[in-house]
């Protein structure tokens, strides 16, 4: 329990001394004319952002999405050797269908269609 105690204090002074850091460095402020885009000494004439397609964002947090679900799928297999079998068979297939409804709900909805921007 003291063990806990030491780590336990040991975080609280980083953390207190970290905050005092921070309070007390000069900051870094920015000014105007420097964070500026710089076009030739001109004012810029187009915006320095470029547009973001949400439907792209949605894609790839999909993507995002059923490769964790692959990742936890990997040891699957593995399990079938070291327990039960229709235990973890009764996962997997409760898994695989869960995976599949969702991947049809977003077709059905239309977030796998790239044309439709």
């Amino acid at each position: 329990m003291s063990l806990l105690n030491i780590f336990f204090g040991i975080i609280t002074l980083l953390t207190l001394i970290l905050i005092i850091l921070g309070q007390t460095l000069p900051s870094h402020n920015m000014n105007l004319n420097k964070i500026s885009p710089y076009e030739c000494g001109f004012d810029p004439i187009n915006s320095t952002r470029l547009p973001f397609s949400f439907r792209f964002f949605l894609v790839a947090i999909l993507f995002l999405l059923f490769d964790l679900e692959i990742a936890l799928l990997l040891p699957l297999p593995i399990s079938f050797n070291l327990s039960n079998t229709n235990n973890s068979l009764w996962v997997f297939s409760t898994f695989i269908i869960i995976l599949t409804y969702g991947l049809f709900f977003e077709w059905i909805k239309g977030g796998l269609d790239w044309a439709n921007d």
